[in-house]
């Protein structure tokens, strides 16, 4: 009951302060704000999603389509197969493209990892 009160006073404290101050900060915080997108892509409230997610989160990225947080995007590995040439290895995204008929060297899934 305490701290119900406590807390609507303060949200009444706060909403009574805001009206006077809000428009006289507005045109400097929207100043900022351009300039720190403009400087590293991301805006005032994304920094501080970022360090408090510890991910790389920017509404840009969202903007244009992409996930908010760059960690969050699903990017599925290309598949790799590798062949013996003459004195190296060369790496292919399909099995056998030329039509060679020599063994795989190795061969990078898309699901796993390197196997021989």
């Amino acid at each position: 009951m305490r701290v119900g009160v406590v807390f609507i006073i303060l949200l009444f404290m706060s909403a009574c302060s805001a009206v006077s101050t809000a428009p006289t900060m507005m045109p400097q915080m929207l100043g900022v704000d351009s300039m720190t997108v403009v400087t590293t892509g991301k805006t005032i409230s994304d920094h501080i999603v970022s360090y408090a997610t510890g991910k790389n989160c920017s509404t840009v990225r969202r903007q244009t389509g992409q996930n908010f947080c760059e960690e969050d995007d699903l990017s599925t590995p290309e598949e790799i197969y590798c062949y013996n040439s003459l004195g190296k290895v060369n790496c292919f995204a399909s099995p056998q493209p030329y039509g060679q008929s020599g063994q795989t060297v190795g061969h990078i899934s898309g699901k796993g990892g390197l196997t021989r």
